[in-house]
């Protein structure tokens, strides 16, 4: 309607103004409401042709959606296995740290798990204590057994020679005994080295490996314990949060709540442009923005970033064929947009549904001395109507409470 009034100004009311004062003609006489089209018919020809033009050009070289929001991430409050509640550190809307804890689950069985686990680690290190023992002992064995074998071998050396000098104090049998007897220390002192190799095998690592697995055992122990308690992972707002004492929650089919982290969904917003506007979308564009949950109040922004994928044409791999004709909908560019100042959308809770406008800027161009004249007229006239759209913005921002309240039916 706007845009129609403009250019009537420009087009059906010079056109009435010829018919009056040039021609004669005069309104409710030769000008009525049944020969309005033949007697302007070049105003509201070219009026229509204006406005059209003029619409293309306002939301092409400025385009506008409606749908814009500020999504955010939410965290659901779900221990990592199932139990018993028997204590809740929160309540329901409260703020919460990265590390508060929420709840607690009944941890008895895991209690005992731990102390059985430390139990073994306890008789791992006593079982060290004793096999050093047998370690000494069977070293003490080992000496024993190679001082008899020398003292079996010298004593055999001394009578053997005797018994080579056909000495009458020495028998064949009695040299003939030491020799056996050697034969039979020499096994002693391999069975007493064996003992100490097996002792020293038992601590250096029998036991080390055992007191490394009762270890292991107690860490995972301890962390079965540890997820008894559950506690805040970021800094947020517990929503939907009803748990008390008693509560058996199960991390499949019970949520205890959701955490809504305080850095999420602020001061960034998503806006779905048409895919006519690929070519006009840049980082850097200006925009303003205008939300329900802040009526009357429009928002300077600036497009960060645009996405370089359309969202309707991402496939998943099945086993059917992706026929381009089912895509129902076209797609939207998405476009990221920040406040143009710092806290500028402090005031706009996550979850705001928006709408933006978003404006070309060709004030860089118009700068080149090099550019044709119809070039810079051209230039002019989009950067101007700009302000038609803007325009339009701030009528909706006023008029949205009465249209939500009062003409939508919605209290």
């Amino acid at each position: 309607m706007l845009e129609f009034i403009c250019c009537s100004m420009l087009t059906i009311f010079p056109d009435y103004l010829f018919r009056r004062y040039w021609q004669g003609k005069r309104l409710g006489q030769d000008i009525t409401l049944f020969s309005m089209w033949y007697e302007l018919r070049y105003g509201l020809s070219s009026c229509f042709i204006l406005t059209v033009s003029l619409i293309t050009v306002i939301f092409y070289f400025h385009p506008a959606t409606s749908n814009v929001s500020s999504y955010f991430r939410t965290v659901t409050i779900l221990p990592e296995i199932s139990g018993r509640v028997v204590e809740v550190a929160v309540k329901n809307n409260q703020d919460v740290k990265a590390g508060d804890m929420i709840f607690r689950l009944d941890d008895s069985r895991q209690r005992a798990a731990v102390a059985t686990a430390r139990a073994a680690v306890v008789e791992v290190d006593a079982g060290e204590l004793l096999a050093r023992d047998d370690l000494r002992v069977a070293q003490a064995n080992l000496d024993a057994a190679e001082a008899a074998f020398e003292q079996t071998k010298d004593e055999f050396e001394r009578k053997n020679t005797l018994f080579q000098q056909n000495s009458p104090a020495v028998t064949v049998r009695e040299v003939e005994r030491l020799e056996n007897l050697i034969q039979e220390r020499l096994a002693a002192v391999d069975a007493a080295h064996s003992a100490v190799e097996s002792a020293k095998h038992r601590v250096e690592i029998q036991l080390p490996a055992q007191r490394d697995s009762a270890m292991a055992a107690l860490k995972q122990a301890e962390v079965e314990l540890s997820k008894m308690v559950i506690y805040a992972g970021q800094t947020g707002r517990i929503e939907q949060f009803d748990l008390r004492v008693g509560d058996y929650i199960n991390p499949i089919l019970r949520p205890a709540g959701i955490l809504v982290p305080a850095d999420t969904g602020r001061g960034r917003f998503q806006a779905g442009f048409g895919q006519l506007t690929t070519q006009v979308l840049h980082k850097g564009m200006l925009a303003e923005m205008s939300c329900v949950s802040a009526p009357m109040r429009v928002t300077p922004m600036v497009i960060v970033d645009v996405q370089d994928v359309i969202p309707s044409g991402q496939v998943r791999p099945s086993d059917t064929l992706r026929d381009p004709q089912n895509a129902k909908q076209p797609g939207s560019v998405i476009a990221y947009l920040e406040p143009l100042y710092e806290g500028g959308t402090d005031h706009l809770p996550p979850g705001s549904k928006c709408e933006v406008n978003a404006y070309t800027n060709n004030h860089e161009r118009l700068q080149d001395p090099e550019l044709g004249t119809g070039t810079f007229i051209a230039l002019h006239v989009i950067d101007t109507v700009g302000y038609a759209h803007a325009l339009i913005l701030r009528f909706r921002a006023i008029l949205l409470p009465f249209k939500v309240l009062v003409f939508s039916g919605h209290h």
